[in-house]
């Protein structure tokens, strides 16, 4: 058996699993979050076999969140491994690869510095990640560290799809072009949406929609991304939680002049006090705009109706540039539990072959499901995504073939 641990470090936050792996079947032992890091007092909450342990402690820095999981993992009572060399390897979780990175890799301290350089790009994520990796090679010497790109899986996108229309030297100096993100989601949603069709990935053309406070699509054709919704940051594409998604770059101009507003207090607007929350003037979860609509809140409504058609703007376009379409998917926190944005998407593309069936949509389930009619010429799909489990594939998929 091989004991894997995966670690995505947030901005504030650390996210664990430790799984059993045998081949490529994988057994989860322990999970948990590690929240507030570097704030005067954090907090563990631990799961391990059904049971919940919290436990409030003072996490600094990355190195001390870290060192108080790795200590609760091989504590006596809440552990699962006896020593840390028990575990083979540890999976982060980067953001940013650019296109220095096309899969996944095992980390040297070369590596580590191209990721370092493109913080710069992922300035919210990049540097949390980074931290982790630090901590896992300080505190668990000799134990492989694998870095698992939320970018790489896109890096088969064409020239087209990926260049803006800008002068193209900045492109070639700065590397300014689209590059996506929620790689690894995609990827595994994809896979999983393939495997409950019955058909192989190779012969599928899918849109799959990663619905959370982040929000992308990607046109996934032959198992590879040609295109997807996020860009040169995570900021464009769809509405998200906070994040404006696609908008006219004049309006930057536009609010500098009129409000007198600095670069980095527009960034701050666009990234923090956009998307639902400020179109909504709410909040930026879903739930609580649903509880406003039923009070008759008309910004909600409005806020709520911006949110799907911009999918279902997205998922015809990736239908004309695919070709044709076999599945459209749906993961993540909106994506997998709210039914009604499910069906709002969907209203309007049976022209398009799309026949959500209500009833099976307003099942609630944990498991890979079909949700539209047998006679739906495209097959639309619930995944609930598993970015964790993904990394382990992705580090036991590293570790197979450094041995090679």
């Amino acid at each position: 058996m091989v004991k894997v641990l995966v670690v995505n470090c947030g901005s504030s936050t650390i996210k664990y699993k430790v799984y059993d792996a045998e081949g490529r079947e994988l057994r989860e032992l322990a999970s948990g979050l590690l929240d507030k890091v570097e704030a005067e007092e954090s907090m563990l909450i631990h799961r391990r076999c059904g049971e919940v342990s919290k436990l409030k402690l003072r996490a600094g820095s990355y190195r001390e969140g870290l060192r108080a999981i790795l200590k609760i993992l091989t504590d006596e009572k809440h552990g699962v491994v006896r020593d840390l060399s028990e575990i083979r390897a540890v999976g982060h979780r980067v953001v940013h690869g650019g296109d220095s990175f096309f899969e996944s890799t095992l980390v040297t301290k070369e590596v580590l510095e191209v990721i370092k350089q493109w913080s710069e790009m992922a300035p919210l994520h990049n540097p949390a990640n980074i931290a982790g990796i630090e901590a896992a090679m300080s505190l668990m010497p000799g134990i492989s560290q694998v870095a698992v790109f939320d970018t790489a899986f896109h890096q088969t996108m064409p020239i087209e799809a990926y260049l803006y229309a800008i002068p193209y030297e900045l492109y070639e100096r700065y590397k300014i072009r689209r590059y996506g993100f929620h790689g690894t989601s995609h990827r595994y949603v994809a896979q999983k949406a393939a495997e409950v069709l019955g058909v192989d990935l190779s012969g599928l053309k899918i849109v799959t929609c990663h619905l959370g406070a982040g929000c992308s699509i990607t046109a996934v054709k032959e198992g590879k991304s040609i295109d997807t919704s996020m860009g040169f940051t995570p900021l464009e594409g769809l509405v998200m939680a906070t994040r404006s998604g696609d908008i006219d770059p004049s309006i930057i101009f536009f609010l500098a002049r009129k409000r007198g507003m600095s670069l980095e207090k527009i960034e701050n607007l666009l990234n923090r006090e956009s998307g639902l929350k400020g179109l909504s003037g709410i909040s930026g979860d879903v739930r609580d705009l649903r509880r406003e609509l039923e009070k008759g809140n008309e910004r909600a409504e409005i806020t709520l109706k911006v949110f799907a058609y911009r999918v279902k703007k997205y998922i015809g376009a990736y239908m004309a540039v695919m070709g044709g379409l076999d599945a459209i998917v749906f993961t993540a926190g909106i994506g997998e539990n709210d039914w009604r944005m499910r069906e709002s998407i969907c209203e309007g593309l049976e022209a398009l072959g799309v026949e959500i069936d209500k009833e099976k949509n307003r099942t609630e389930s944990r498991e890979p499901r079909i949700i539209s009619r047998d006679s739906s010429k495209v097959k639309v799909l619930v995944v609930p995504t598993d970015e964790e489990l993904a990394i382990a594939l992705e580090t036991l998929s590293v570790l197979s073939i450094s041995k090679n």
